[in-house]
């Protein structure tokens, strides 16, 4: 039995995945950019993922660009029946490791075409359209036309669910009118709560909402809190941080992502960490401090 047979699961589109899956971001090289530092153990995180039971996994083809699909598929290609392979468009890099929108239907339409091709895919499972309007955070401003480019793309066989990242609610009902939304992925953590209203709205019909940056991202979470809750409960606080998140809703589904395989181990073993109300209390103060 894997050690994630008994974690609770939610719907991704038709699928259903465990709570904890894997963001493959971090295998690339520093900035998300070129080769990983260590080709053999990227591969072995991958594998260690899904032997662990994670079935969800976190992807982009501007990860690299090109670095992270190319690792999953030589990984784990052919791929289990259960894993759903979560990828984003609506961004490339320059040559200079810089994060640049690309929302044409052109863009789009080959951003498809190279997920498909680097993971050796007939269809997409989700893609979510990454907006970039502000590389930093949500910012207000039609998704119509990026959005019915994608919808074109799910029409043609070529993606079976369509997600958003890095909008706001009002990105999201626009969306809604244009085709099913089935998860939202943006910034979110213990210490930055802006979409608490969101996820609530979300888990109320049914829509997954996939955190990233779930630790903090490139700035990890620091809080004196934080750690003194872990330690009483003989954890880490990533590892506590990563529980507080399992608790706050049902419908989210966390990433973290690593490069290391001892990292991945320490990461899902959060699933099995219990937080009393006094606890949940103190952590829910982090937000406000």
């Amino acid at each position: 039995m894997s050690s994630l047979d008994q974690l609770s699961t939610f719907a991704l589109g038709s699928r259903s995945v465990r709570r904890l899956g894997y963001g493959a971001m971090q295998l690339a090289g520093p900035g998300v950019f070129g080769p990983p530092k260590d080709h053999d153990a990227a591969l072995a995180v991958l594998r260690e993922a899904v032997a662990a039971g994670v079935n969800h996994i976190d992807t982009s083809d501007f990860y690299g660009p090109h670095v992270t699909n190319q690792l999953i598929r030589e990984a784990l290609h052919p791929y289990g029946d259960d894993l759903v392979i979560v990828t984003k468009i609506g961004a490339k890099r320059g040559e200079d490791a810089s994060w640049n929108p690309a929302f044409s239907t052109d863009e789009l339409t080959a951003a498809v075409h190279d997920n498909l091709r680097n993971l050796g895919l007939d269809v997409l499972e989700v893609v979510n359209l990454r907006i970039m309007f502000d590389v930093h955070g949500p910012a207000e401003g039609s998704i119509e036309a990026p959005l019915t480019a994608l919808a074109e793309l799910q029409r043609q066989g070529l993606v079976r669910h369509v997600g958003l990242s890095n909008v706001t609610a009002t990105q999201i009902a626009e969306g809604r009118r244009i085709t099913e939304i089935v998860c939202v992925q943006n910034m979110y953590n213990l210490a930055h709560r802006q979409d608490d209203g969101l996820i609530d709205d979300l888990a109320r019909d049914g829509i997954a909402y996939v955190p990233f940056f779930p630790l903090g991202g490139f700035s990890p979470l620091q809080s004196s809190t934080l750690n003194e809750v872990a330690a009483g409960l003989g954890a880490t606080p990533m590892q506590v941080a990563l529980a507080w998140l399992l608790h706050r809703s049902p419908n989210i589904l966390l990433i973290p992502g690593t490069s290391s395989v001892g990292h991945l181990q320490e990461n899902l073993a959060a699933k099995d960490i219990v937080l009393t109300d006094e606890v949940l209390a103190k952590l829910d103060g982090v937000s406000a401090a």
